[in-house]
């Protein structure tokens, strides 16, 4: 970020509401080093320092206008799938099985599918998305669905290459009556562009691949279940979001990627993710997460596996992204782009209108190591600390309140 003094990046956006704020003040007994706490407990830092866990109240800190107003809630309930066993290709058939009747009314309104797999790194398949996961969304849409087929991802490095290394290029003659297609979204290059937030919280344009906003598809996103070193974890909603910023094409002579536009300060990352997601959500059909074995630690692309042996699917990408966080041991108030997609009714973040069928939550439950740098990434919570010089609403002497309370 540029050594600058930076007011709420929600403020300057025209969203101040979005910044959360509150503060846990209770000490207890530290958990172990780059393991958060229980809820509402602190959690000791990778670097040997504790970090005190916000909470989840909304306070009145200054820059909200006093304003403790919280969200208007969303009334819908939700669906998650939860299925476990020993077969990744059939645990997420099962989870897209159990969910059908909420999956249909979009489904049988689009012209054809694309699943967005996550290819964050093409060489190592823990990070990947795994091919027999794909399978089973396909074996699913084979009895589910008519139409075409699109796998399209836009990796951070050579998409093809991970078509290639993980396999996905057998999939178009295993599911002919399918039409699978492979695309490098990258290749591809055809985009649409909206406004993000600059390290110095100037709106810069973002560039999002064309087809993941077509009206036209039922977009599913093959996720996994990863930690990961700026946003706590790495579920449904990321695997889009990030997915969608393209770079340059195969063979092009300039450089440039728009994914780094999501790395210009922790809380406009969190903010950004929120933007791409409103712009990408009408196209969304299904969330799938293939958490047969998930990563923890130096996520999204180094960590170490956690045989979770599990599968998640749902239409609210939201709630299934709740869901797998508590799956993974993780407060979901720690997901602060998840929480804004709830907030902005996206999907359903209250945990009292989530319905898990299939099976429990605290039977498949693992405690995952979180990411040294957990005490930082949970930074984005609470007030700023660099606050610049305000205007307006500066008390002098001769102030007079134009907004008296």
């Amino acid at each position: 970020m540029a050594n600058v003094p930076r007011r709420s990046l929600f403020q300057m956006a025209g969203a101040a509401a979005l910044l959360r704020a509150g503060a846990a003040s209770a000490q207890q007994a530290p958990g172990q080093p780059g393991q958060p706490g229980m809820p509402g407990q602190p959690f000791m830092s990778g670097q040997g320092g504790f970090g005190q866990r916000q909470g989840t109240n909304r306070g009145m800190f200054p820059g909200q206008g006093g304003n403790t107003e919280a969200f208007p809630g969303l009334d819908r309930r939700a669906r998650v799938a939860l299925t476990t066993g020993a077969d990744r290709r059939k645990n997420v058939y099962e989870a897209l099985m159990a969910v059908d009747a909420d999956l249909q009314p979009k489904l049988k309104q689009r012209k054809y599918v694309v699943i967005k797999p996550n290819f964050v790194n093409t060489q190592n398949q823990l990070a990947a998305s795994h091919v027999d996961g794909v399978r089973g969304i396909l074996d699913y849409l084979a009895q589910k669905f008519n139409g075409p087929v699109v796998i399209a991802e836009s990796s951070a490095g050579s998409t093809q290459q991970g078509f290639d290394n993980f396999r996905y290029t057998t999939l178009p003659n295993e599911y002919k009556k399918q039409q699978v297609k492979l695309i490098d979204l990258n290749a591809e290059a055809k985009f649409e562009r909206i406004a993000v937030l600059d390290a110095d919280l100037h709106i810069v344009p973002l560039r999002l691949a064309a087809r993941l906003v077509d009206p036209d598809a039922f977009v599913i996103s093959s996720a996994m279940l990863k930690t990961h070193n700026t946003a706590v974890a790495s579920l449904s909603i990321k695997n889009m979001v990030l997915g969608a910023p393209l770079h340059y094409a195969p063979g092009e002579s300039g450089r440039w990627n728009e994914k780094r536009k999501f790395h210009v300060g922790l809380r406009q990352t969190h903010y950004n993710m929120l933007l791409t997601a409103q712009r990408l959500a009408p196209s969304w059909g299904a969330a799938v997460i293939d958490g047969f074995e998930g990563m923890e630690g130096n996520g999204p692309a180094s960590g170490t596996p956690v045989p979770s042996r599990l599968a998640l699917a749902s239409a609210d990408f939201v709630a299934t992204d709740r869901t797998a966080a508590e799956c993974m041991g993780i407060d979901p108030e720690w997901l602060g782009y998840v929480k804004y997609c709830g907030e902005m009714q996206l999907g359903q973040f209250d945990p009292a209108k989530i319905d898990v069928i299939g099976g429990k939550v605290a039977d498949a439950k693992k405690q995952y190591r979180m990411h040294p740098d957990i005490d930082r990434e949970l930074k984005w919570q609470g007030p700023m600390t660099e606050l610049p010089f305000n205007l307006g609403w500066v008390k002098t002497p001769e102030y007079n309140d134009p907004y008296p309370a």
